[in-house]
């Protein structure tokens, strides 16, 4: 059991650090929790650009798209040196997406039989998107994903002092819940043994968001353990000169080195200094959209490197199941539901928290009032 001085000192320290990273928690696990029962009612609602307007199976269509009038036909509008990625349908009435990052950021939903667009939205354009930014990076980019991963890692510190002032001195402990005795005690009850309950099921959520928020925290993983990161293939100078060859022959080589597998992404740079990359959902990945790799040279079509998600350095392969871990798909629907629990719960800790310190600071300076209230009269008198 602490002693006084010390336990005001834990306490102290889990108040401040809980007021002033709190709100960002709070606010994010809330999103992240709408993100989830969100994301089905945006597709239901906007079924005009995520359902393919061709009859048939979307995915056989997409396969037989031609790739490089799409290019040609992107680059035209958006400029020559804009990036984007090919998403091709994942389900058989799935239209194809195409994420554009130049002058205009946003994605393209095309007809996956014609290349024909069925709608476009910008990165925040709609509820949504707009929630997604928020929850990802604040709406600051690489600034707020910085700030979102130092939150996220900062929660850990809140569960450990959360857990000392906790810690009961008999066992098994009490986890009654009191709600009989006003609002104050029984929020303090759900604050205090939530958290403790909680806590540790929440952590899994909140450093599998850190991880992704902030790249460089994969990297030291993979130093930790001794590896190198891997990272995307150098174009050696010279080779990348020219006209380039078009998109169908480089994503057709990459098929060559996972032959029948399913592809989840093409990434397609802007500067062909830069490789392409194509993405595969191979069999026994975890991750909704694969993460095993070939790039190429968009010039020479030269396959470059090609690695399985097993091959990859630790920080970068675990990205297969911290993802899914992380949004819930890992587990399916039940796992779905119970992140968007976790959620609601971190954020409730986070204003509940807040509340209950604004609420005893204003109980505390209504006594002192009535204090001094009390004294003038007896003053006076």
């Amino acid at each position: 059991m602490l002693r006084a001085p010390l336990r005001r000192l834990w306490l102290k320290i889990h108040r401040w650090t809980g007021l002033t990273l709190g709100p960002i928690l709070a606010l994010t696990a809330l999103l992240g929790a709408v993100l989830v029962v969100a994301q089905p009612i945006d597709r239901q609602v906007h079924s005009d650009l995520f359902v393919s307007r061709s009859a048939g199976d979307a995915i056989a269509a997409a396969a037989a798209l031609p790739l490089e009038p799409l290019r040609q036909r992107i680059l035209g509008e958006f400029g020559p040196d804009t990036n984007f990625t090919l998403r091709p349908p994942h389900h058989a009435d799935e239209t194809l997406w195409v994420l554009v990052r130049g002058k205009w950021s946003g994605t393209l939903y095309l007809d996956p039989a014609s290349g024909a667009e069925q709608g476009r939205r910008g990165t925040e354009e709609g509820f949504y998107n707009l929630a997604y930014k928020l929850h990802n990076s604040l709406l600051l980019d690489s600034t707020g994903k910085g700030i979102l991963a130092f939150a996220a890692l900062s929660y850990l510190f809140l569960l450990v002092t959360g857990l000392v002032l906790w810690w009961p001195v008999r066992w098994p402990p009490s986890l009654r819940i009191v709600l009989n005795r006003g609002l104050l005690r029984g929020l303090f009850d759900l604050h205090r043994t939530g958290g403790a309950v909680l806590g540790l099921l929440i952590a899994v959520s909140v450093a599998t968001g850190a991880y992704m928020a902030w790249r460089p925290l994969g990297d030291f993983i993979s130093a930790a353990m001794g590896q190198k990161p891997v990272k995307a293939p150098a174009i050696a100078k010279g080779s990348a000169s020219g006209p380039r060859m078009p998109l169908d022959e480089i994503v057709a080589r990459a098929q060559k080195i996972y032959p029948g597998q399913p592809i989840g992404y093409v990434l397609v740079p802007g500067k062909a200094d830069r490789p392409v990359r194509v993405r595969f959902r191979l069999a026994d990945d975890p991750h909704p959209n694969g993460i095993s790799s070939v790039w190429l040279n968009p010039v020479s079509g030269e396959v470059l490197a090609a690695r399985k998600w097993q091959d990859l350095d630790a920080g970068n392969g675990a990205v297969a199941v911290i993802f899914p871990l992380h949004t819930g798909e890992l587990g399916g629907m039940a796992h779905q539901v119970v992140t968007a629990l976790l959620g609601l719960a971190l954020g409730g800790l986070g204003f509940s928290g807040i509340w209950l310190w604004w609420r005893r600071r204003a109980m505390a300076a209504a006594a002192r009032r009535n204090n001094n209230s009390a004294l003038s009269s007896r003053t006076t008198s």
